[in-house]
């Protein structure tokens, strides 16, 4: 099957830390901490300007082989990217476990793609898959700049090196999927889902590099990351989205597991970090209900729907869910536990699909 290919006009910047958690920190009396946090908030700023007024990524030529083409570079610690080349495709690995552990992370959201929905990379045209390490310093985030990934060491003592989470970097990537297929906005509920669907393929990737089934699955993001100085268990839960942290340093984790919850904010793009648990929880109700491994078929749904050319860059819950209904039944048919799978799900975390509704505008809440 060939999976729609789109180009995006310019590429939004995704960074795994949202905003909230870092303003959150930069209100520290610790200053040392604060300060991390603000410069953090700096170089993401400087980040969304420069993406802004990039030019969109360069048509690929399709690839000859099936295979990843990765290239790990260093920044050594400045903002000057893409940085040193230290790691190429087929090299041995190194002495910098950072190095080593992106050019793997990349393979795995790579053989994800390929072996589970025959996607050949990112753009679905063998495009190269390039990261950064050692980026800035104590740099507090990790992201997907429209063309690469950059990971930052992180502070060691809130946060992690960032390339120790794999479903961090399957969250990134995802990103780039996103980009060259539905392209989805990044801002409300359209912004939500883009997040979400980031989260699900990147639970995917690490699932399917452990060999889970969804009932094995811990559906954490982010639990890596976490250093010393917070009690919590990852950035988000899937399962229990409300529940990944909950500390004097970080706050309280501020994600609805359903609608009776959603947040409506002019932050953070419209709470895109935050209302993203909504659908990422009806994920984990569906994969779960289905059994098994989950991107066998929950996350061919999923993607049916995000490559499918019918989902538009403004859709809303109710209209991601009503695809997803249709989605599941032209791929198991109408009397199928997939099918009833997708329509308990959404209506667990309070979302009526669109044409139920009556209006792809019902059932949801507006952010400006």
């Amino acid at each position: 099957m060939t999976a729609l290919r789109v180009e995006a006009t310019h590429p939004v910047f995704c960074t795994i830390i949202p905003p909230h958690l870092l303003d959150r920190l930069a209100q520290s009396d610790d200053e040392a901490r604060a300060g991390r946090a603000r410069r953090t908030l700096e170089r993401d700023a400087a980040q969304r300007i420069r993406r802004r007024e990039a030019a969109p990524p360069a048509a690929t030529e399709p690839a000859a082989e099936e295979k990843p083409n990765r290239t790990i570079y260093d920044a050594g610690k400045v903002e000057t990217l893409p940085g040193t080349k230290v790691r190429g495709e087929g090299d041995e690995a190194v002495k910098d476990a950072s190095v080593n552990r992106a050019y793997a992370g990349l393979g795995s959201t790579f053989e994800l793609f390929l072996k589970g929905f025959e996607r050949n990379s990112i753009d679905g045209e063998g495009l190269a898959l390039d990261a950064t390490v050692h980026y800035g310093q104590e740099y507090n985030n990790a992201f997907w700049d429209g063309h690469q990934m950059v990971f930052g060491d992180g502070d060691g003592e809130i946060f992690n090196d960032f390339t120790t989470s794999l479903d961090v970097i399957g969250h990134e990537l995802a990103h780039g999927v996103t980009q060259y297929t539905a392209n989805l906005d990044y801002q409300g509920q359209a912004g939500a889902l883009n997040e979400s669907v980031s989260d699900v393929f990147g639970s995917l990737v690490k699932q399917y590099a452990l060999g889970q089934t969804a009932e094995e699955a811990d559906w954490l993001i982010g639990a890596d990351l976490l250093a010393g100085a917070v009690e919590g268990k990852a950035l988000r839960s899937m399962k229990a989205p409300g529940t990944a942290y909950d500390d004097d340093v970080l706050g309280k984790d501020p994600q609805p597991g359903s609608m009776d919850g959603y947040v409506d904010t002019t932050e953070d793009n419209g709470g895109v970090h935050i209302n993203s648990g909504i659908p990422n929880r009806a994920f984990y109700e569906v994969a779960t209900a289905i059994g098994g491994k989950a991107w066998e078929r929950a996350g061919q749904i999923w993607y049916d729907v995000l490559t499918g050319g019918k989902l538009a860059k403004d859709a809303n819950f109710a209209a991601f869910a009503q695809l997803t209904v249709a989605a599941a039944q032209k791929r198991y048919g109408k009397d199928s536990k997939e099918l009833a799978a997708v329509q308990k799900g959404w209506s667990e975390v309070g979302v009526t699909p669109a044409d139920e509704a009556g209006s792809p505008e019902a059932d949801t809440t507006p952010c400006e």
